[in-house]
């Protein structure tokens, strides 16, 4: 097989990053936006030594999965993945995913519970980050940057956002137009305006507006007072200010330029306060059912919680009622800032919150001789470093309930647990991000 062959195949398996998989002459090819089922003439457009990438030259014979694409960006931005297929096609999918990363990456026999959909797959995002660019005559847009490339596709309504998310991103496109403000243009490293960051009370209704800029303007200053006067369900406007050369989205200093810096919305009943840095799953009703099921696998009640990576304190403050006692531990000091916000507003006498590193955090509880019940861990992508899973294993709960939104870097470190004490008896996969390729699963792990 060579570069630019046209090769019949059937795609009979999906990868964890949304293409389709089939098998010619013994070697893999790879296809993006094709579902298992399809019989398509696949233009190869790169061979390796064991697998190969192609594109879909024509449909010979489509699956019974596939249904009708209705986003015009579907394709050209980095973000949906299964547009192409049937949400029961998507679910089935991500089940096979954190199956597999299981048994083949950790090795590891768990019973798998059935995967928990979300109740809507569309406008479910409670928080938006899109990137200001300008085209190469001169036209100011915002987007999301195309799979694996900083190249910003235009975007003006994503259906995963809620529909006023694209009202306001117009709104503010239409005033740095008016305010001649200048945009960030990431090869150069000049322009002042990088990203429109929104987040959106599920329940509450209440919207933050954050502008992340490299410096601070008078201009900008008029853009957020006229968004907000524009949009009257925005509590509050934020500058972050980020100078760096970096592709990290926000910087370290923040400004509040209007109204309240933080919104309030609603989590498993407790009012929770939300600033642009802490850490809040981007669906909420399916992330109260992932609560809820965590809460089922801890059982908490009159334990000692430990909750790492707690972000606002979300994942504690769902079991405080029931808890003994919560310990919240996370390095941003914003979140920490926040859950404590959220623990006395609750009337949560019983949790209290700790600004550190997780593993830093969990090895100088361990060094004060605390030796909670149960363990509550959700760590970022890449999982938690071997110090935090030591510390864990030395103060040898009774559980320990893993949330991961990497079902691979999940497999890995429970393996790392079984082997020092610990067995991973149930999994069950929560799909947070439809469309997308992302899955959600909470594991539990009891001492053996």
């Amino acid at each position: 097989m060579e570069k630019n062959d046209v090769i019949r195949l059937e795609i009979t398996g999906l990868t964890n990053e949304g293409s389709g998989v089939g098998r010619y002459e013994g070697m893999a090819v790879f296809v993006p936006m094709t579902a298992v089922g399809d019989v398509i003439l696949c233009h190869i457009v790169k061979v390796l030594k064991s697998y190969a990438f192609g594109r879909v030259e024509e449909m010979l014979s489509p699956s019974a999965d596939r249904v009708k694409n209705d986003c015009p960006s579907y394709g050209k931005c980095g973000g949906c993945s299964f547009r192409h297929i049937s949400y029961e096609a998507e679910l089935r999918a991500k089940e096979g995913f954190v199956r597999d990363a299981f048994e083949r990456i950790g090795g590891l026999s768990p019973e798998f519970l059935p995967i928990c959909g979300s109740e809507s797959t569309e406008g479910y995002r409670n928080k938006l980050q899109m990137p200001v660019a300008k085209s190469d005559i001169g036209e100011v847009y915002c987007g999301f940057y195309s799979e694996r490339s900083h190249r910003v596709t235009p975007v003006k309504k994503c259906l995963l956002q809620p529909d006023i998310f694209a009202d306001i991103t117009a709104f503010v496109i239409q005033q740095v137009k008016k305010l001649k403000i200048s945009v960030y243009n990431e090869h150069k490293h000049e322009g002042v305006l990088r990203h429109i960051f929104l987040r959106k009370g599920h329940y509450s209704g209440e919207i933050a507006l954050c502008l992340v800029a490299r410096r601070k303007t008078p201009e900008l200053c008029k853009l957020a007072k006229e968004t907000m006067r524009r949009f009257p369900e925005i509590k509050g406007a934020v500058l972050n200010i980020n100078k760096e050369k970096t592709n990290v989205i926000l910087g370290s200093d923040e400004i509040t330029l209007f109204g309240e810096p933080v919104i309030t919305d609603t989590m498993c009943e407790n009012e929770i306060s939300i600033s642009p840095k802490s850490f809040y799953q981007v669906n909420t009703p399916a992330a109260e059912a992932l609560y809820r099921q965590a809460a089922d696998f801890a059982e908490p009640q009159g334990k000692l919680l430990l909750d790492l990576y707690c972000g606002a304190g979300t994942i504690g403050l769902s079991m405080a009622k029931q808890a003994k006692r919560v310990i919240g531990a996370e390095i941003v000091p914003e979140a920490v800032e926040n859950a404590k916000e959220n623990a006395a507003r609750g009337g949560y006498d019983n949790a209290e919150f700790i600004c550190a590193d997780a593993g830093q955090a969990a090895k100088t509880l361990l060094q004060q001789g605390s030796r909670p019940d149960v363990i509550i861990v959700d760590p970022p992508r890449k999982g938690c470093d071997e110090m935090t899973l030591s510390a864990c294993a030395k103060m040898a709960p009774e559980r320990i309930v893993m949330i991961s939104c990497n079902a691979a870097t999940a497999a890995r470190d429970c393996k790392w647990l079984s082997e020092h004490g610990y067995k991973a008896e149930k999994v069950r996969a929560f799909d947070l991000f439809p469309r997308t390729t992302h899955t959600e699963c909470v594991i539990l792990l009891k001492r053996c």
